[in-house]
């Protein structure tokens, strides 16, 4: 058996999230039913984390495994992102993997972005990538709230009633506001992340950019370490797995 690794690109708008469900349709169950027709044998994809329904990716991380080794990688580029034409998913890159390589398990860093726009009028070109907030946002206090989620901590208050994680502990690295013209891009690097955290954190920090929420309050809530008292999530169309680090 060939290990393969595929870097992806996707719109989720259309999908119920990454993992394949019983019902309706899922990134990795239109990957591994184009590359098992593309390979003529049964694939099973894997990938490095379990996007939401609604959510994108610049550059998801997934392998498999197959029988036959794949002499022609460009071939291979152009037939299945043939097959996955209009269907808002792209092959990026094919990389050949040793036995050891498991896209989940043996990924150091994880990037997610999200992305607001923070002006009067919505964006009709990025409409479903991104989140418009009219308010204007206090970006100042945002950084501040930034800072408090940054280091080895219990992040319950951030988790999803849902998330089968067995550990609420998680090691945020860095967490990274920019603007521009508008656009506000938040950047969250961390090995792994609970389900539904970066979109709670991007609520929370909302709320404290809004003014609804000091900056006390924010820290308290963290410490507090229960999901009740949570903002709102933010919704999954802003959001982006930008990258995986191994």
């Amino acid at each position: 058996m060939y290990k393969y690794q595929i870097l992806i690109e996707y719109v989720g708008t259309n999908y119920r999230g990454w993992q394949i469900q019983k019902k309706g349709q899922t990134i990795q169950g239109v990957l591994q039913d184009k590359i098992s027709k593309l390979l003529k044998e049964k694939i099973t994809v894997i990938g490095s984390g379990r996007t939401d329904a609604g959510v994108h990716a610049i550059s998801q991380s997934a392998h498999f495994e197959c029988k036959n080794l794949i002499l022609d990688k460009d071939k291979f580029l152009k037939s299945i992102n043939h097959f996955l034409k209009n269907k808002m998913i792209s092959v990026l890159e094919l990389k050949k993997k040793n036995k050891e390589f498991h896209a989940r398990y043996s990924a150091k860093e994880r990037v997610y972005k999200y992305v607001i726009y923070n002006r009067i009028s919505p964006s009709v070109l990025y409409h479903d990538r991104g989140w418009h907030i009219m308010k204007k946002l206090n970006l100042k206090e945002m950084r501040n709230g930034a800072k408090k989620l940054i280091g080895t901590k219990d992040f319950s208050t951030f988790r999803a009633s849902s998330c089968n994680a067995k550990s609420p502990i998680r090691t945020m690295k860095s967490v990274k506001i920019i603007n521009q013209n508008d656009k506000i891009s938040i950047e969250f690097r961390s090995q792994s992340f609970l389900q539904q955290q970066v979109r709670s954190m991007v609520g929370c920090l909302k709320y404290l950019g809004e003014g609804k929420w000091s900056l006390k309050k924010f820290d308290r809530i963290i410490k507090l370490k229960k999901r009740e008292n949570c903002a709102p999530p933010a919704p999954a169309k802003g959001l982006f797995l930008s990258r995986v680090f191994y």
